[in-house]
């Protein structure tokens, strides 16, 4: 018999798999993304910083989203003036669910690769990149190497910030000796900040 003295838990909160874009063309739109393992959008408070401190940069600007998730990064670049966003994802109903969105949006400026981020970095560029999101899960712990690609076969275009977000401080993470960690921040458990690619090899 069930008590009707109080309610029973909300098995599914109503924000649950939703993510909100804040800022730009399509501000306050929610776009959905379904469950999957280590799949954790970056926070709203989050992504308010990142953004804040990209404002200057990001319009116009080729962005690489390494670990696309729910896409709240690389829509929200694109919302706010990218002129494209290569987005990678392995999972197929994460990728189904990044194309149904970019369609809602009617947008055309997200080119998704369903490949894994360090086997597509190690290879000659075939592109430089402005902005580089890399935001794996952080049981996967990828910093480092994703880095370490990105630098080795020149990914980067000249001055090109690279978005880390880790479940550990950014400073204890092994970047290229070239690179300079020029912000970063907590909020909760999450560490997150912009490095700059201070001199690229090709």
């Amino acid at each position: 018999m069930i008590s009707m003295s109080r309610p029973l838990p909300n098995r599914n909160p109503p924000n649950r798999n939703r993510v909100r874009i804040i800022g730009g063309e399509w501000r306050s739109r929610l776009l959905q993304f379904p469950e999957a393992p280590g799949l954790r959008p970056t926070p709203d408070r989050v992504r308010e910083t990142l953004f804040n401190w990209l404002q200057l940069r990001i319009v116009g600007a080729h962005c690489l989203d390494l670990f696309a998730g729910s896409g709240a990064l690389g829509f929200e670049a694109l919302s706010r003036g990218a002129s494209g966003v290569t987005a990678l994802e392995t999972a197929t109903p994460v990728a189904a669910a990044l194309r149904q969105n970019a369609s809602l949006l009617g947008s055309d400026r997200l080119q998704l690769l369903q490949q894994d981020a360090l086997h597509w970095l190690d290879k000659p560029a075939s592109q430089l990149f402005d902005v580089v999101f890399v935001d794996p899960p952080f049981a996967d712990n990828s910093h480092a190497r994703c880095c370490e690609l990105l630098q080795q076969h020149g990914w980067l275009a000249p001055g090109a910030l690279v978005y880390l977000e880790a479940g550990q401080p950014l400073t204890t993470l092994a970047l290229p000796v070239a690179w300079q960690l020029t912000r970063h921040k907590q909020a909760g458990d999450v560490y997150y900040g912009l490095a700059e690619a201070t001199r690229v090899i090709a």
